[in-house]
């Protein structure tokens, strides 16, 4: 058994910080700070070999680290080559059971051996790699999709070696914040949200998601000067917008219609179709237009309207192409939502030649025709002399078997339709209707005709 105590000291009262390191000599390591002196400490993967860890101090000059332990400890130093080409160190001091090295200003690996056992650790000297922000502004080029930030000051990347001289970075947790969009949807509008990224080090360019409203952007950091109280910050000045967005919905309106013959289980079907499309736009979105095409490319726009909100009715058989653009003042940033594709079917009109009424309530009680994608319609019942009992223009009403509020009786009636469906095709239609199985009263004004 063996314990590791370090002691890092500049001349006044430490403070001790308590690391546990689990080996086969079950040893324990013990981290002594001077006061005003704080570590942040980070945990390194297995993979780099740093079982000690990673020691970022404020400063590494003339740090000194003592190790405790009756039997004797090498001490080695090694830098970006790794620890195969470690070097041991000779100004070691040994008081009683301690022994003692003094740290330089370079961020510098060290390997500690005691018993054959060695624990490797990596030291950072921050005073190397202090952040400076001394202002955030913007480049000259911006794309419509990122804003380009330019910060002012220094932040170099900050790197450590495993022990095969592998760099590694260790971030620095700088961290921009700022406003923006975020559509809702229960709320079904953009709603502002603060967000923020991180950066590993500072950049001379940095590109962040373009915001969807005016905004200042913060910078911050670095997570080390967060750690001491020493946080930098710095504000932009106002970003206005360019950025565009927009969501879109696309709700038919629906036909309980039971005559009607499905054709489609997206949007469209039969004919005619009622389409509600709406947009909901970002705060730069000064351009608006909804766009109807039969070509899936748009090269010929048959219908467009500068509404966020439109209703349109598809009567013509085929596939058509729905979608919303929108741009900023400039015309420069355009957006284009997703494609909604419409469905309209074909054509078609089947008619009964015989129902039911009164007799089965409920069941073939209507004469109905039996249609899909018709955008004109006509249609007239008659009896055997002519008499005109029932007329609709809606392929959807069917007719009930009464004239003048009562039933007609069992016959042979005779019905006329003209028609036009959504592929341009004609209908013109006459036929028998028979009405079977009904004992009422048969006298009626048809009847007494």
């Amino acid at each position: 058994m063996f314990f590791i105590n370090f002691v890092l000291m500049k001349k006044f009262p430490a403070i001790i910080f308590t690391a546990v390191v689990f080996c086969p000599s079950a040893a324990m390591a013990q981290l002594s700070l001077p006061s005003g002196l704080p570590a942040v400490k980070i945990d390194a993967a297995a993979s780099t070999g740093l079982d000690g860890g990673i020691y970022v101090l404020p400063s590494t000059q003339g740090v000194e680290l003592r190790y405790s332990s009756s039997s004797p400890v090498n001490w080695q130093r090694f830098s970006n080559l790794g620890a195969a080409y470690a070097e041991d160190i000779s100004d070691v001091r040994h008081e009683g059971n301690d022994w003692i090295v003094t740290l330089g200003g370079d961020d510098t690996g060290l390997v500690v051996t005691v018993a054959g056992i060695s624990h490797y650790y990596w030291f950072v000297n921050y005073a190397n790699h202090r952040l400076e922000l001394q202002s955030l502004g913007f480049a000259a080029e911006q794309d419509c999709d990122r804003t380009s930030l330019q910060p002012v000051g220094q932040g170099d990347r900050i790197l450590y070696y495993t022990i095969n001289g592998r760099p590694e970075e260790l971030s620095r947790e700088i961290e921009i914040e700022y406003t923006t969009l975020r559509y809702d949807e229960n709320s079904a509008q953009y709603q502002p949200v603060v967000t923020s990224v991180q950066i590993p080090y500072l950049q001379s360019v940095v590109a962040v998601e373009a915001p969807l409203c005016d905004t200042d952007f913060r910078m911050s950091g670095d997570r080390f000067l967060r750690e001491w109280d020493q946080l930098q910050q710095v504000t932009s000045d106002r970003w206005q917008t360019i950025a565009v967005a927009a969501e879109t919905t696309a709700v038919q309106t629906e036909r309980d219609v039971p005559n009607e013959q499905k054709d489609s289980d997206g949007l469209g079907g039969s004919a005619p179709c009622e389409i509600t499309f709406t947009a909901v736009v970002s705060d730069a979105a000064m351009y608006r237009e909804w766009q109807i095409s039969d070509d899936p490319e748009f090269g010929i726009v048959d219908y467009s309207y500068n509404e966020l909100q439109i209703e349109h009715t598809f009567r013509e058989q085929g596939t058509h192409y729905v979608r919303f653009i929108a741009d900023n003042a400039e015309g420069r940033c355009e957006y284009i939502g997703q494609t909604y594709e419409v469905f309209v079917g074909e054509s078609a009109l089947r008619c009964p030649n015989a129902f039911t009424p009164f007799t089965s309530p409920g069941v073939n009680d209507e004469w109905r025709v039996s249609y899909k994608s018709l955008i004109d319609y006509e249609c007239h019942i008659f009896n055997k002399w002519g008499t005109e009992l029932f007329n609709t223009t809606d392929p959807a009403i069917g007719w009930d078997g009464k004239y003048g509020g009562k039933y007609v009786p069992a016959g042979t009636y005779y019905y006329v339709i003209r028609a036009e469906g959504s592929d341009g095709k004609q209908y013109k239609l006459s036929g028998d209707i028979n009405i079977i199985g009904y004992h009422g009263n048969s006298s009626t004004a048809a009847d007494g005709e």
